[in-house]
């Protein structure tokens, strides 16, 4: 990892597709937490910039979590005094920089506070697995990360904790806060 990506670094995430062309991008996340596993950031009114131009801002706080060596990242977003799960099955994370940068393979899952799992994207995923043509062994990592990621949903696992969530959000506010006590 490089050594400049510490505890309140603010950094980009950008996210690509299989060809290598830029999907979407995230400004403002700071990082919370970090070692050779996985990096944690926090946000609130992140700025989104679409491959088309388009720009966005999220709309509730979050904490996401980029997995250095597995096919997966995470955006726990609170939702009034709940988390809600949105699981990007993705390659491992990379850093460059003070960037996280990551390919999408579409395949999506979220987690409701009620428990409720929702499959979303397969029919983007197959499209982009024809027009970009994946290789087998990149379908084979993609549909078993999508398949560990539920059971580690339905067990409650790492990193599917509310209460682990709501501690890094705090970090996040108490570091955001000092930050600008100093500025």
């Amino acid at each position: 990892m490089e050594s400049d990506l510490t505890i309140s670094t603010w950094v980009r995430v950008q996210s690509f597709k299989h060809d290598g062309s830029l999907h979407r991008t995230w400004d403002n996340m700071m990082v919370v937490a970090a070692d050779e596993d996985y990096v944690i950031t926090g946000s609130s009114s992140s700025r989104v910039v679409e491959c088309d131009g388009r720009i966005w801002y999220t709309k509730e706080p979050a904490i996401s979590i980029y997995s250095l060596k597995h096919w997966f990242n995470v955006i726990a977003m609170m939702k009034g005094k709940s988390v809600v799960y949105y699981v990007n099955i993705a390659s491992p994370s990379l850093i460059d920089q003070h960037q996280i940068k990551y390919i999408d393979y579409d395949l999506d899952l979220k987690l409701f506070p009620n428990g409720d799992i929702m499959e979303l994207d397969r029919k983007e995923y197959n499209f982009h697995k024809d027009k970009y043509h994946y290789p087998e062994e990149i379908d084979i990592i993609v549909n078993h990360e999508f398949k560990r990621i539920k059971d580690l949903m339905l067990k409650g696992e790492f990193p599917f904790s509310e209460e682990m969530i709501k501690d890094y959000l705090d970090q996040f506010y108490s570091i955001k806060r000092h930050q600008e006590e100093i500025y």
